[in-house]
């Protein structure tokens, strides 16, 4: 991942330069704009981009969060040390639980997440880098994991949060979809452990040139 972060946050010079990474190798102006938070689970889920330090602030207070979970994983990035430090001076459990927006998700993932959602404290708030497709994979994984549906597990991938089914991040849609075509006859969990086919769904997904030109290289997802 591309950074000029040096690693520390200790001195004002520290601090400027993670801001400066944040803001503009990782695209957080955007962020400061706008927001896709969400709320998965009134009380008990919440999802969003990457939040900067004062709408974390911000979102604690407003929905009283007790957990961070980071889809994105370590990145030692200004954006990640940023939130870091303020989830731990707001007291929230944080949690690295990296996941991938353009391949098919892998079950050991799966699972650990499934026991983050029955151990972290809620409110929880999820999120990767935008919010659209980790994320969306994040919500509606816990949608399933609650009893939830597959087609109420899809809806959490939706253009409301930006996310975009053409292009290669469309394999998570059908992470959902063939879960829908057992449904009933198995729980979720279970078909995780003992059915999920991940290289199978890999190569079920074929995209679209121009939906990868604007997720890759317009939007510059992750």
């Amino acid at each position: 991942m591309r950074t000029i972060y040096k690693g520390e946050l200790a001195t004002k010079a520290g601090r400027r330069n993670a801001w400066l990474d944040s803001f503009f190798v990782d695209h957080a102006f955007f962020r400061i704009l706008w927001t896709n938070f969400a709320a998965v689970d009134p009380g008990r889920l919440y999802r969003s981009n990457h939040p900067t330090p004062a709408k974390l602030a911000a979102f604690t207070k407003h929905v009283g969060l007790k957990s961070l979970i980071n889809l994105r994983g370590q990145t030692r990035n200004g954006s990640d040390a940023l939130s870091r430090d303020m989830a731990a001076r707001l007291g929230l459990d944080f949690y690295d639980m990296a996941l991938d927006s353009r391949d098919a998700p892998q079950r050991d993932r799966i699972l650990r997440l499934a026991e983050i959602y029955r151990t972290a404290p809620a409110p929880a708030l999820i999120h990767c880098k935008s919010g659209a497709d980790r994320a969306g994979l994040a919500a509606g994984i816990y949608v399933l994991v609650q009893g939830g549906t597959a087609a109420q597990a899809q809806r959490q991938l939706s253009l409301r949060f930006l996310h975009i089914k053409q292009a290669k991040t469309g394999v998570l849609d059908r992470f959902f979809a063939a879960y829908a075509k057992v449904e009933g006859k198995k729980p979720f969990l279970d078909w995780v452990r003992e059915d999920y086919d991940a290289q199978a769904l890999k190569a079920s997904h074929r995209s679209g040139k121009l939906a990868g030109f604007v997720n890759d290289v317009l939007l510059r997802r992750e």
